[in-house]
């Protein structure tokens, strides 16, 4: 089994993951709050346990941090925490989306290359990652 803790955020909706990434400042802990807003769970925050189990990316929360994460300017806030949960959509902040319809992307993580997302700063960003959790994106 291959392991590896990244610094990142990471929510579920209905068993299927986002992991978030993105450097310091990004706004990682912004998206996962806006998603628990709108019904997601909170799997981890700041640091997201990963572990390949067959060929799925399972993301968890390092027991120190479960069930915690951090709104900036608010402080450390309590979360009920999702247990594990495979990753299905990866979100990276540090990479900006330019097109109205962009191409399929993927992210390489533990050997697995799984879907990507760059950062938009459109209001209904959140809203669309977790209609891609719930139900995919067409071709």
């Amino acid at each position: 089994m291959t392991e590896e803790i990244l610094h990142a955020s990471c929510v579920a909706i209905d068993g299927r993951a986002v992991l978030i990434l993105g450097r310091s400042g990004r706004g990682k802990s912004a998206l996962a709050l806006e998603l628990m807003a709108l019904g997601a769970a909170l799997v981890a925050d700041d640091r997201v346990e990963l572990r390949r189990v067959g060929e799925a990316v399972i993301a968890s929360a390092p027991e120190p941090i479960a069930g915690s994460i951090e709104a900036r300017f608010v402080g450390i806030l309590n979360a009920e925490a999702a247990g594990p949960a495979p990753v299905a959509l990866v979100v990276d902040l540090d990479a900006d989306e330019t097109q109205r319809l962009p191409p399929q992307r993927s992210k390489n993580l533990l050997g697995l290359a799984l879907p990507l997302l760059h950062n938009s700063e459109t209001r209904h960003f959140p809203a669309a990652i977790l209609q891609y959790l719930k139900a995919g994106r067409s071709a």
